[in-house]
């Protein structure tokens, strides 16, 4: 486990930052010598609001420039002009730091735009492959009429990808990690990670960190082995994926095995690193558009904040937004909104329960820091009902769960102490149904219907 030390008390909130102060995403002029708008002010302007929150931390999308969505860079070493300039960037750090959040930046290192310098080089040139000085990219053949076509990304021409079996592609994706490091991030997210060898990173974030100790390096990874990604490319963490999927399809469904199984697998990982996890993310559709029944997205807040792992969540969700992601053009756009220019005030009203929800479980979180490395072991288990202890040394909470029509309960010992309520709601009670007197009774939780509690032992 690699993970600096600071990492253990990170909860991020997430921000698209293209979408965040409401650029636009397909400008009909996408060269990045379009005129600078200085729209990073916005954000600043939501730094309270996540402290208030409880974050500890940002973690912000695509920031340099790029020619539609940030996805598909051509300079690395300059902000959006859609956002601002370093001077905007400087303050936002600076900001953030003075309130104590640690950033983290989006690193786009498998694939660039087809502006990116080096690759418009090589297109000039005419060159195949060895006939280019830079030898950053795959050709994969040619078009009709003669034209190189480079390897892309999952099918998407205008992202080309870089060949990471190149020294001078791992020498510039170092240079770029360290030179925004050394203007103060905190750390980077791996955009794409799966796609990209992992020898490749293996290479650069040593060099990295060599430089930079302190820095905290997550890949987005979907499927496959996460635990053999984390250590064979020297990662700290990835995206907990799995998890993700399993809490709102085990709720939406109704059936809570699908998400013991996978707190099971989650266990696995927590053994050797811990995870990123979520329920939303610039990628997927909101947790409240995939949860139909709006008694059940508390669940799955819970959840992310009782289970080990180093939560993000994000911006909008907090608020209960919706938003569904559809495979077409513009597709991304309901799930990446804008935030209001002028603040709070303008924000639905019926969002602030759900925001003083995530207050709440964030501050039983940063009570009990030890959650960060928790493992979790089933109580009581059927379709609808779900309770789960989660402990780490002599620390523990017990999270019940109840999608049902019904009330359940669960017994369960004192072990010696109080059994108290932390969050939700439940009655404790002896076998005998009046209040537990003696240290060493059991007792009797019961659940209201569609409810959920925290109890600590």
């Amino acid at each position: 486990m690699s993970e600096p030390a600071w990492v253990e008390h990170a909860v991020f909130w997430q921000l698209y930052p293209l979408g965040f102060v409401g650029a636009d995403i397909d400008p009909g002029d996408r060269s990045i010598d379009r005129p600078v708008e200085h729209r990073l002010g916005r954000i600043i302007g939501w730094l309270d609001y996540a402290v208030e929150l409880g974050v500890s931390g940002i973690a912000l999308g695509p920031l340099f420039a790029s020619q539609t969505h940030g996805y598909d860079t051509v300079d690395f070493f300059r902000i959006d002009p859609r956002l601002g300039d370093e001077g905007d960037f400087a303050a936002l750090i600076g900001a953030a730091h003075e309130r104590g959040l640690r950033v983290v930046l989006d690193g786009v290192f498998n694939h660039v735009g087809r502006e990116f310098g080096p690759f418009e080089r090589v297109v000039a040139s005419g060159a195949g492959s060895g006939e280019s000085p830079l030898r950053w990219f795959r050709l994969t053949g040619r078009g009709p009429s003669g034209d190189p076509v480079f390897e892309n990304f999952e099918g998407h021409d205008a992202l080309v990808a870089l060949n990471h079996d190149e020294p001078a592609v791992a020498d510039f994706v170092t240079h770029v990690m360290t030179y925004w490091l050394d203007r103060g991030v905190d750390g980077w997210r791996l955009d794409a990670a799966y796609a990209v060898p992992s020898a490749f990173w293996a290479t650069v974030l040593p060099r990295v960190r060599a430089t930079h100790p302190d820095v905290y390096i997550f890949g987005e990874v979907i499927h496959g082995d996460y635990a053999d990604s984390v250590a064979e490319g020297t990662l700290d963490s990835l995206t907990q994926y799995e998890l993700w999927k399993a809490i709102w399809s085990s709720i939406s469904d109704a059936n809570f095995f699908e998400l013991a199984a996978a707190l099971d697998r989650h266990n696995a990982f927590l053994s050797s690193f811990t995870p990123v996890t979520f329920v939303g993310n610039h990628d997927v559709s909101r947790l409240a558009t995939v949860l139909d029944d709006p008694r059940h997205r508390e669940h799955a807040h819970v959840i992310l904040l009782t289970v080990g792992g180093t939560p993000t969540i994000y911006y909008g969700d907090e608020q209960g937004f919706t938003g569904l992601k559809e495979e077409r053009v513009g597709g991304d756009d309901a799930i990446r909104p804008g935030f209001p220019a002028d603040g709070h005030a303008a924000l639905p009203a019926d969002g602030w329960n759900t925001y003083r929800l995530h207050q709440n479980l964030i501050g039983l979180r940063r009570r009990h820091p030890w959650l960060h490395r928790a493992q979790s072991t089933t109580i009581a288990l059927t379709n609808t009902f779900y309770v789960y202890e989660v402990r780490s040394g002599a620390d523990s909470l017990v999270v019940a769960l109840n999608v049902g029509d019904r009330d359940e309960t669960f017994e369960r010992g004192r072990g010696g102490g109080a059994f108290d309520v932390l969050a939700g709601s439940a009655r404790v009670s002896s076998g005998g149904g009046a209040a537990a007197t003696a240290p060493t009774d059991a007792v009797t939780v019961t659940v209201p219907a569609h409810g959920w509690a925290v109890l600590g032992a």
